[in-house]
């Protein structure tokens, strides 16, 4: 059973200070909706996910080892095309570990999923439609450019499933997916990091 997402931003200690609270809560302009994408083959069941399904998916509850991989948080808003925050939207996001395997079954890769790697996480989008996850920057993937798959719900219905990709990054414009966005699509949807006080982080708002 998925665990209580009452403490679900304690890990960050402080990130989401005075400057990055008015920061999120700044109201957004009318926004095309996110793009969707293919869920592609490895959303990991419910029986496959690690007990700890929190938003910190570099450390896993009762466990010292932390996941091997950069590490950097993503964060944003779930918001309306209005640009009106979304509250209580459940948001997941899931990937494969710093070797490019995931969790789930029929991923056939000889090698070891990341023990210390929760692979799948979710959160709960605050008052002003905030998210936020700890999480490693995605690496490549057998045939895909590095990217980090995306689900939205509301009262349990999913409204949304796409993927966020590295902004700039060299294998993009060879992944099959990437390149059927636009240019709006690809930036809706792109990670720049940001070096800030506890760490690098990235912000991709979701328009539903």
């Amino acid at each position: 059973m998925e665990k209580s997402n009452q403490s679900r931003r304690s890990f960050v200690g402080g990130t989401l200070g005075v400057l990055g609270l008015s920061a999120l809560a700044k109201p957004a302009l009318a926004a095309d909706l996110t793009p969707r994408a293919t869920e592609g083959p490895f959303y990991p069941t419910s029986a496959m996910r690690r007990a700890d399904v929190d938003n910190d998916l570099v450390k896993i509850l009762g466990t010292v080892q932390e996941a091997g991989g950069e590490v950097f948080v993503l964060k944003g808003r779930v918001l309306n095309r209005s640009g009106a925050p979304l509250v209580d939207r459940r948001i997941e996001i899931w990937q494969c570990d710093m070797n490019g395997r995931y969790l789930h079954t029929d991923d056939r890769q000889a090698i070891d999923f990341d023990p210390a790697f929760q692979g799948f996480g979710h959160d709960i989008s605050g008052l002003d439609g905030s998210y936020e996850f700890r999480t490693i920057k995605p690496v490549t993937y057998p045939g895909r450019t590095p990217h980090i798959h995306v689900k939205v719900f509301e009262d349990g219905r999913e409204v949304l499933t796409s993927q966020f990709y590295i902004d700039g990054h060299p294998a993009n414009s060879r992944d099959r997916i990437f390149n059927r966005l636009s240019d709006s699509e690809a930036q809706a949807v792109s990670m720049t990091f940001m070096t800030t006080d506890s760490g690098e982080e990235a912000i991709v708002d979701v328009v539903v």
